[in-house]
């Protein structure tokens, strides 16, 4: 995912029609060019996608059950979750990352929405990912979908963030290349989660590598 930090300005109304708007025209706009730039990304980040394994392990033994790839994007990882054992399906916001994730992986469900309001029951699925896709939601409005999250995850059932951390900054929003983005401290999102309704079970942080600027963060989170 891209990553470039000078400051800018957050966006201006927490997730309304019109902001969801703006988030799913930013990605429209880039559908391809962006599909094309992270297909490989994990494949590329050994640590990384050792988290997204041990997530992938922890939800298989607790047994069967759905898992939701949140913000999915062009559909790679919920390709790997699938890869992985599970019974992976995607949502996003664009409409045209969702046609080229359609078309990338035929037979995979993917449905075009947003996070804070899931058309799924309470308590039905085993894991829940949000994959640098969180960054992208208002801060004021980070507790309403984590609590989102825990109400459609089954107890015991695991949610997996990833996140560019702020390394003990205040949240800090960033020109993304993208759309507005913001970096979290890692203490702050794993407390938010905890209010909703989770227990940490392990964080990660790794430094930037090549061709990144920013400290990565990962959380691996149980509904209580």
């Amino acid at each position: 995912m891209p990553d470039t930090s000078s400051p800018s300005s957050p966006a201006s109304s927490p997730s309304s029609p019109s902001h969801l708007a703006a988030t799913a025209e930013a990605y429209n706009a880039v559908a391809e060019l962006y599909a094309d730039f992270v297909k490989d990304s994990l494949a590329q980040l050994p640590l990384d996608r050792s988290f997204v394994t041990a997530f992938a392990d922890l939800v298989r033994a607790a047994g069967p059950a759905p898992v939701a790839d949140l913000g999915c994007g062009p559909g790679y990882l919920t390709a790997a979750l699938r890869e992985a054992g599970l019974d992976a399906f995607g949502i996003d916001l664009s409409p045209a990352l969702i046609a080229i994730a359609r078309r990338t992986y035929p037979g995979v469900r993917f449905e075009v929405g947003p996070m804070a309001a899931l058309q799924t029951a309470d308590g039905t699925l085993g894991g829940v990912v949000s994959w640098y896709s969180l960054i992208h939601t208002p801060p004021e409005q980070v507790p309403a979908h984590l609590a989102e999250f825990r109400r459609v995850l089954a107890p015991g059932g695991y949610a997996l963030l990833g996140f560019f951390e702020s390394e003990g900054d205040p949240v800090t929003p960033f020109d993304h290349k993208v759309t507005t983005a913001h970096r979290w401290p890692v203490d702050t999102l794993a407390a938010l989660a905890t209010e909703a309704g989770f227990t940490e079970t392990a964080r990660m942080l790794r430094q930037p590598g090549d061709n990144e600027r920013f400290r990565r963060g990962h959380l691996l989170l149980r509904a209580a």
